[in-house]
């Protein structure tokens, strides 16, 4: 299995990115190349011990940064770590691609260079959303603001298969994001989906409302890529703010601040379930080969983490199983 990864892509390049490929050379059984300015990648690389015969340099002499007009960019800087990275994926010299950097250069240069699997209109970003039940998975995490009832469709397909080949959930449920779980309720978009869920065979269970989706009540969020990407963002801002609140509540006095050493073990794995670093990156579903989109802040352990998940991506035939599923659903449900 050999994993290439954007070792400019991301804040902390090449530093964490570099830390986070040796990490995980060290615990799985794997090649990586990485992909960068050589001189950076193997300044950085002096620090560590490592096997050699495993970790390779793939010379890229550009980098396509957050500034850079994604479109523009993959079509301008064809010697980017980006760029190199994903045509190793095209052409097999690589099995999966993980990068930090530039969402939409990301999302535009999979679509680009690696194509989209046949019978899939608009790929998409899936995020592990943590809940009470464990994750479930959004799916779209922000890469379409504005969608077809098919691609919510689709959305449902992907996700699905993932959650159940990758996070090993069994036949997953699937739920539309929706103002209410009544039938006829929502936008005219949401209600032709609904309607469509109604003709294949997944385990759909309908209209899921926001204030549920913390509660775990479906394995596969589905819903268009702008309340998908609002959806995590209001997560994560109110999860910060009620750890801000605890902290400033359990040092007002000394009775607090021994409430707080009591509780302070379950707090940290609490904490620990909303940190994206233990969970690597989002892949991103619907393009021929196994692409992870790692967070722009990532550190070495989730550069780490960023890696495993691409490795079970591909191990898993995601996108095999993508493509017939899709095909299936085209060809006997005549689906439009």
């Amino acid at each position: 299995m050999r994993i290439a990864v954007d070792g400019m892509g991301g804040d902390h390049a090449p530093k964490e990115i570099v830390k986070g490929c040796v990490e995980a050379l060290n615990d799985l059984e794997i090649e990586i190349i990485l992909v960068g300015m050589q001189d950076q990648l193997e300044e950085e690389l002096k620090k560590y011990t490592f096997d050699s015969t495993r970790l390779h340099i793939q010379h890229a002499s550009e980098v396509i940064t957050n500034e850079d007009k994604p479109v523009h960019a993959i079509r301008s800087k064809k010697d980017s770590s980006l760029v190199v990275g994903l045509n190793m994926v095209k052409e097999g010299s690589a099995d999966a691609f993980v990068s930090a950097g530039n969402t939409g250069a990301i999302l535009a240069g999979s679509i680009f260079k690696v194509g989209r699997i046949k019978g899939i209109d608009r790929p998409a970003i899936a995020a592990v959303y943590p809940t009470h039940k464990g994750i479930s998975l959004l799916v779209d995490a922000g890469a379409n603001a504005e969608c077809k009832a098919r691609n919510l469709l689709e959305f449902g397909v992907m996700g699905s298969i993932y959650a159940e080949r990758v996070l090993g959930k069994s036949r997953p449920s699937i739920g539309l994001v929706n103002i209410g779980t009544e039938e006829g309720k929502g936008t005219d978009l949401i209600r032709d989906a609904h309607g469509l869920y109604q003709k294949v065979d997944l385990n759909y269970v309908g209209n899921a409302e926001a204030r549920d989706l913390p509660k775990g009540i479906v394995d596969v969020i589905v819903c268009d890529g702008f309340i998908g990407n609002v959806i995590l963002k209001l997560t994560e801002g109110v999860a910060m703010t009620m750890f801000t609140m605890l902290k400033e509540k359990f040092t007002e006095n000394i009775m607090n601040k021994l409430g707080a050493a009591i509780l302070m073990p379950s707090l940290r794995e609490f904490k620990k379930t909303l940190d994206y670093s233990e969970y690597g990156g989002a892949p991103l579903l619907g393009v021929n080969g196994a692409v992870i989109k790692a967070h722009g802040s990532s550190n070495a352990k989730a550069i780490k983490n960023a890696i495993k998940q691409a490795k079970v991506f591909a191990e898993k035939e995601v996108v095999g199983m993508i493509s017939n599923e899709i095909q299936k659903i085209g060809d006997e449900e005549n689906v439009e």
